[in-house]
């Protein structure tokens, strides 16, 4: 079985790497970064909403069904 060799890390590389990679990112405008944010929030609270009806219709119709085998 052939010895793996150990390879030495060169930090100082790692982070030029990044850096030049972090140097060819297209960061949003404030503008765009609200507007999406605004849609993260819009579309969280409308499937929230969308839970809270559910689990609204799933309790009337457990208590429903209770309510029928009970008598």
């Amino acid at each position: 079985m052939a010895e793996e060799k150990k390879v030495k890390k060169d930090h100082g590389k790692w982070f030029r790497e990044m850096r030049s990679e972090l140097m060819k990112v297209v960061w949003p405008s404030a503008k765009t970064t609200a507007k999406n944010t605004g849609t993260v929030l819009l579309c969280s609270l409308g499937v929230g909403a969308c839970i809270w009806i559910f689990d609204g219709v799933a309790v009337l119709a457990v208590k429903t069904l209770v309510g029928l085998f009970t008598h």
